[in-house]
């Protein structure tokens, strides 16, 4: 929380101007979005886990740091983060970053076609504070080193074929991943203050092992055009690579990042923003910012990852905040969907749809100890929209 706020300071006053825009296609929103009613009704009182949800959904606890997860005889690992999941036959698997120095990593857990465990085990060892990462089409995971000149390493969520560091991509305060099929190129966030918003452009889309690094180029207003630029030492060796192209476009604490129906979507802490580029005209511009709601009182802060649905939904977890995650809608209304209780020296990671859209995935990287010896895992089940 300290470094969020210190973030935050460093952007105090800044006056900003959004432009209107269409959030998602199709959308009849034509502002960022701003708070209202949520498809899914009001949050009900605290269930049995601590959790608030609206009508009709329940929440089961999947995994505790520190403790086998289920009947298995894996230990859940400690400070969970980023997330995501992938189809297996019937079932499905839910991938964990681990966020502690030196011996980091991620983990997997398998289910069955009824949700019940069967299995889990790690995917990556001794790696170092793994934050967020993302999802590839070719169905690995991206698991990204949030230290100065951290890696991003690819990583088999059936844990089949050994992880591969990929140096191509950059060596930076890394924090989350998207992989853009269209464009087949995986764009990057960076958690400094001033850092940057990059896109890695593989030699082979499939084959992250070399390529071109690139950073994000634009004006200092909160919409407009940008170009990308070719970072000159991906290996930050001298310089580091936020600081080797003039014009790099700086954001305040890159964290979630998400792509959907032609457009990049990522977050930045530092300033509770959430930022849209439009890939087939270039442009970019604002979907959400505390700062720039006019209907009463925030109900987004603290942004974090992300994810979204099928049908256009994006939800954002907080970090701090209210210890919410808020669906931001295709139509432009953010409202909180879900609420943690007695959990705020924690902060909400790894947002992941199960591969049908009906069952959320998410973690409490500190739990009620504050320590990331006190992680928990959840599941979230429910009417998802589609």
């Amino acid at each position: 929380m300290e470094r969020r706020n210190f973030l935050r300071a460093v952007v105090a006053g800044t006056s900003t101007t959004a432009l209107s825009f269409t959030l998602w296609q199709g959308a009849a929103s034509a502002a960022p979005a701003q708070p209202g009613a949520g498809p899914y009704g009001p949050l009900g009182t605290a269930d049995a886990n601590g959790i608030q949800l609206p009508s009709g959904f329940t929440s089961r606890v999947i995994a505790r740091s520190g403790q086998r997860v289920g009947s298995t005889s894996y230990t859940w690992h400690p400070a969970p983060d980023g997330g995501a999941c992938y189809a297996d036959g019937t079932g499905w698997i839910y991938v964990s970053n681990s966020e502690v120095a030196s011996t980091g990593g991620a983990s997997a857990v398998k289910f069955d076609s009824s949700g019940s465990i069967v299995s889990a085990y790690r995917i990556l060892s001794n790696t170092n504070r793994n934050c967020a990462g993302g999802k590839t089409p070719w169905n690995t995971w991206l698991s990204c080193e949030e230290v100065s000149r951290g890696y991003v390493y690819e990583t088999d969520p059936w844990g089949a074929k050994s992880p591969v560091r990929h140096s191509a991509m950059g060596r930076f305060n890394h924090e989350a991943a998207a992989a853009d099929p269209i464009h087949k190129v995986i764009y990057l966030t960076e958690d400094e203050p001033d850092g940057c918003l990059y896109r890695f452009v593989p030699s082979t889309w499939g084959n992250l092992s070399s390529g071109t690094l690139q950073v994000l180029k634009a004006g200092t207003s909160t919409s407009g055009s940008f170009t990308w630029a070719n970072v000159p030492d991906p290996s930050g060796s001298s310089t580091a690579t936020r600081n080797q192209v003039s014009g790099a476009k700086r954001f305040s604490g890159g964290e979630g990042c998400y792509y959907a129906n032609n457009k990049a979507y990522f977050t930045t802490k530092g300033d509770n923003r959430l930022w849209q580029l439009n890939l087939d005209s270039s442009t970019y511009e604002l979907a959400y910012d505390d700062s720039l709601v006019t209907n009463g009182t925030p109900p987004l802060t603290g942004v974090d990852n992300i994810t979204g649905t099928t049908g256009g939904d994006l939800f954002v977890a907080e970090d701090g905040g209210s210890m919410d995650i808020c669906v931001i809608t295709r139509e432009g209304v953010v409202a909180p969907f879900l609420r943690i209780i007695g959990q705020s020296s924690s902060e909400i990671c790894g947002p992941a749809f199960s591969p049908d859209g009906r069952r959320l995935y998410f973690s409490s990287q500190r739990g009620t100890t504050g320590s990331s010896s006190g992680g928990i895992t959840y599941e979230v089940s429910g009417p998802f929209r589609a």
